[in-house]
Parts: structure tokens; C-alpha cells; sequence
């Protein structure tokens, strides 16, 4: 299963050609589905807007500047999510990430360069779509039943399901069948063809429901990561107040005063505070 091109073995059942435009069609689907979710909810025209006011209230900021601020933004924002203070959900959503493009990546080399036996598949792509499959499922079940923060904080059922979960079961459900497929084609189970089944039908509605579902806050999350980088660089700060600084003495004191005003809250009255959540 770890070393062997599971498209590779279906291409005696299913054409290569079959294969790889149903490849061809999926990417075309996240381009056209993304492309509608920017028309439809104007993200583009709100992220130039936003561009063009913070260039206008705010100073002129050079091309080097610019240039790190969008390295940064790809270190920080994109490759290491250090937008999220909780750590469990950051190490999940890096699971999750690093594992689907694992898997995408090494499904295209697999069906495209080496679709039939004929062709040997070097043993790296099958193992990394293995381990890209399995990092998504360890860190989606992670988040679905330990981290979300309606399950968590709140105390709602894991099974209680909304269409903002649309895309991480349809992605949990198409790296499970993809795995349990391979595994079942690599013993000649008979249940062969119902778990390709299930893990096409996952996968078409993973990248067909792109406009329906959070698939493309993939794309959006930089470019808001770098226009909210560059209001701070220039000043403008998209019209918000600059962060208070606990080193100022004036926002040390407003900062005890707020802490003065909870306190009856907490104290001689037995009552032990909880570990904050953040999300």
C-alpha cells in the first residue's frame, strides 16, 4: 500500500485518459469555484479597497518594505498559521494543510506522469500520498472531535453538523476512503470498488462545493494577512487604534483597573476562575 501506485493498479479497470480528466476537471472546478466566490462576495473589490484607503491614509511605504512584508506574510501567516494562539488548533491546522498538498501534490504526479504499471512510480509519491492522507485525517478528527470550539467550550455534540463544515468532512471523507480504498485494493478485497466509490464521490464534493464551502479562505487568508501587514507598515492601521503598550504607565494602570473590576467576581466567594480558551 506505502509502496505501490494505487492509480497505477485501477488503470487495468479504469483508462489513464478517464483518470486524468477527472483530475483536469477537479482543478477546474477550484479555479471556476474560487473565482465565483470572489465575484460573488466582492472579496477582490473589498481587498483593493481596503489597499487603495490605507495607501491613501497612510504614508508611502517602498518596494523592499513591501517585499518583507510579504515574505513575512508567507513565513508567519501562510507556513507556520502563527495567526492562531492556540497552539493544539495551530499544530492541527498544519496537519491538515501539510497533508492535503502531500496527497494533491503526489495524486498529480501519480495519475499524470505514471498512470499504468507500465510506467514504474518512484516509490516517494505513493508514500506521500499515504502520509499526506493520514496527517489530514490525525489533525481533522483532532480538530473535529477535541478542538472546535463548540465542542470544546461550549459542549455541543461533535455530530452536530452546519454548512460551514462542509469542507472538512468532505476533506476528512475523501483522505479516509482514499486510505481504506488503497489499503482494500492492495488485499484484493471485494469491497475494492464501493470504497473507490465513496472516495470519488468525497472527493468530487470536496472540489465541486468550492463556492459553498471554506475551500477557498485558502486563497483569501494572505492576501488579508498581507493588506492588514501593510496598514500597520504605513501608519494607517485601517482606521483602528494602535495596541495599548503594558510598558506606558497609563495603560498599566487602565490595564489593573480592569482586573480591579472582575475581582469581586473571583474573590472569597470560593470561586476558581477557568483556563482561558482562545480559538
Amino acid at each position: 500500500m506505502f509502496n505501490s501506485n494505487p492509480f497505477a493498479e485501477l488503470s487495468a479497470s479504469i483508462p489513464p485518459v478517464v483518470m486524468q480528466s477527472y483530475l483536469i476537471i477537479m482543478i477546474l472546478c477550484v479555479v471556476g469555484g474560487t473565482l465565483y466566490d470572489v465575484i460573488h462576495k466582492g472579496s477582490a473589490k473589498y481587498f483593493f479597497t481596503n489597499l487603495r484607503k490605507s495607501k491613501d491614509q497612510g504614508s508611502q511605504v517602498n518596494l523592499r518594505a513591501k517585499a518583507t512584508i510579504v515574505a513575512h506574510t508567507i513565513a508567519s501567516d501562510v507556513l507556520t498559521s502563527s495567526e492562531f494562539c492556540n497552539q493544539k488548533r495551530r499544530i492541527a491546522h498544519l496537519l491538515g494543510m501539510y497533508g492535503f498538498v502531500l496527497n494533491v501534490v503526489a495524486t498529480f504526479m501519480m495519475v499524470i506522469f505514471y498512470p499504468t504499471p507500465a510506467s514504474a512510480t518512484p516509490v516517494i509519491w505513493p508514500q506521500l500520498w499515504c502520509i499526506g492522507a493520514l496527517m489530514v485525517c490525525v489533525g481533522g478528527y483532532w480538530f473535529w472531535f477535541f478542538i472546535r470550539v463548540d465542542v470544546n467550550a461550549e459542549g455541543h455534540s461533535p455530530l452536530q453538523l452546519v454548512r460551514a463544515d462542509l469542507f472538512i468532512l468532505s476533506l476528512l471523507a475523501s483522505s479516509t476512503f482514499a486510505l481504506i480504498w488503497a489499503y482494500a485494493q492492495s488485499v484484493e478485497s471485494n469491497w475494492t470498488l464501493i470504497f473507490l466509490g465513496l472516495y470519488l464521490v468525497a472527493t468530487t464534493v470536496l472540489f465541486g462545493s468550492v463556492p459553498w464551502s471554506k475551500f477557498s479562505h485558502m486563497f483569501f487568508k494572505p492576501a488579508a494577512a498581507f493588506e492588514k501587514k501593510l496598514s500597520v507598515a504605513n501608519g494607517s492601521r485601517n482606521n483602528l487604534p494602535k495596541p495599548a503598550d503594558r510598558r506606558n504607565p497609563e495603560d498599566r494602570d487602565r490595564h489593573s483597573m480592569s482586573l480591579l473590576k472582575d475581582a469581586p467576581l473571583n474573590m472569597g466567594l470560593g470561586i476558581k476562575r477557568e483556563k482561558p480558551s482562545h480559538y
